[in-house]
């Protein structure tokens, strides 16, 4: 994985739940995009139902690798359901929350919820946004006879970095950065 899409790891509770933020500004060029302004109304910036689910992924993902003290390549197999009721626009913060319905050799089944937060009227409750459940696999058990890179291309040190500044321990064996492959 090449860009992170959490901000801050709130909770990690090994084999069990992970909590992170996202905070939604607009200096990501991808709001521009949703919804333009037009000659019939004004722009209305919106975070894609995607990158939310790319968020949470991304939530779940480190809770299923932080499991196995992050020696397997853990990846995407497949979004279950993602419901989603109400949209993120810029100013807003997401609070993803994942946990873990089954985990084995093969991978994991996860599910969870995405808030959204108001910085700027903490008194407000969080509204709840999505409910979203996914299963992830072990690729190194699950694709044998496929050549995959021997370093932990999915929890790079981008990862391990987002774990050591959100104050979470990294393992002894920390996984070393990928290798440049080019622009």
């Amino acid at each position: 994985m090449r860009w992170i899409w959490i901000d801050r790891i709130l909770e990690l509770e090994k084999g069990r739940r992970c909590v992170a933020l996202k905070n939604v500004t607009l200096a990501e060029d991808v709001l521009h995009d949703h919804f333009p302004a037009t000659a019939h109304r004004p722009a209305t910036p919106v975070m894609p139902n995607t990158l939310i689910i790319e968020g949470f992924a991304q939530t779940a993902g480190i809770l299923v690798g932080h499991a196995n003290d992050f020696k397997e390549k853990v990846i995407l197999a497949k979004i279950g359901k993602a419901v989603f009721t109400a949209p993120c626009r810029p100013g807003h913060t997401l609070r993803f929350t994942a946990g873990i319905e089954r985990l084995d050799a093969s991978g994991a089944s996860t599910s969870g919820i995405v808030e959204r937060l108001d910085p700027g009227q903490p008194a407000l409750p969080a509204v709840p946004l999505a409910k979203i459940e996914m299963m992830f696999s072990h690729i190194d058990r699950n694709m044998s006879g496929l050549d995959f890179p021997d370093f932990n291309f999915v929890f790079t040190s981008q990862f391990m970095d987002l774990l050591k500044q959100s104050g979470f321990a990294v393992p002894a064996s920390e996984v070393r950065p990928a290798p440049n492959l080019g622009p």
